[in-house]
């Protein structure tokens, strides 16, 4: 049993809601990254999703791509990503880490080496969005052989056709875009969003997080409420954009922490 899964069998057993955050590495730099990263699970992150920079993040607004591209700027890349992982690991050794991101960097290391590092340093699974299902031979089927788990995206746009297809490697959890669109580009709303849980629970047993457009504590708990559980992540970034504090940030983020336990 991998992190992931085991995090969410615990919260099942204590009728909790999952809360993922996520945070760009190296943004704004690797110090603060891996500061606000260590506090995130004592703010009540149950997972740490980690961007990994990226030039080209087709599925991302603006928010998350110039966080991208401050952490470019301050030098970082996928082996200081990876060491990052492995500093976090030294004082929690319990909190599951997901890598999202792009196939090239992991491409241009190699899979084989990829995938080697990683499970080394203690990422859990991969949400790698550039990478359908008809390409799972090139990385999703390595990487749970190497132990990770896949995570896939389903959206409003994923028919009863597709989503079949989109599950049948899918491990850990099914990550459930809420909106037509790149992130941090609309409000998510639980109406439209229970429907569309419950369409893909009927195909997979995999717990359901709901993210894009979560952003306020109201909001969590309302997707929550519908779902296993609500990332939130341009909104985090956000504050990091804004030179928040380290201890304002975490203050933030238990606050939607919050919201999405109370569901």
């Amino acid at each position: 049993m991998t992190r992931i899964e085991s995090k969410f069998a615990h919260l099942s057993t204590d009728g909790k809601k999952a809360f993922v955050a996520y945070i760009m590495a190296g943004d704004p730099t690797a110090e603060k990254s891996l500061d606000v990263m260590k506090g995130l699970p004592a703010a009540g992150v149950d997972i740490i999703e980690l961007g990994l920079p990226f030039t080209d993040p087709m599925a991302d607004g603006e928010t998350i791509q110039l966080a991208g591209q401050r952490a470019l700027a301050g030098g970082m890349t996928l082996q200081k990503t990876l060491d990052m992982v492995k500093a976090f690991r030294e004082t929690d050794n319990e909190t599951p880490i997901v890598l999202m991101g792009y196939y090239n960097p992991i491409y241009n290391r190699g899979v084989d080496k990829f995938l080697s590092d990683a499970a080394e340093v203690g990422i859990d699974g991969l949400i790698i969005v550039d990478l359908p299902p008809e390409e799972d031979d090139e990385l999703c089927i390595p990487a749970q052989k190497a132990g990770l788990n896949f995570i896939r995206l389903a959206t409003p746009t994923t028919d009863d056709k597709r989503l079949p297809k989109v599950m049948q490697n899918t491990s850990g959890f099914v990550y459930y875009v809420s909106i037509t669109g790149i992130t941090g580009a609309a409000a998510a709303q639980a109406a439209d969003v229970a429907p569309e849980v419950a369409r893909i629970k009927a195909v997979s047993d995999l717990p359901v997080i709901v993210g894009f457009g979560v952003r306020t504590p109201e909001t969590a708990r309302e997707i929550a409420a519908v779902a296993d559980g609500t990332v939130v992540g341009s909104a985090i970034v956000a504050q990091i954009a804004d030179g928040k504090s380290t201890a304002d940030i975490l203050a933030f983020v238990k606050s939607l922490a919050d919201g999405a336990h109370s569901a």
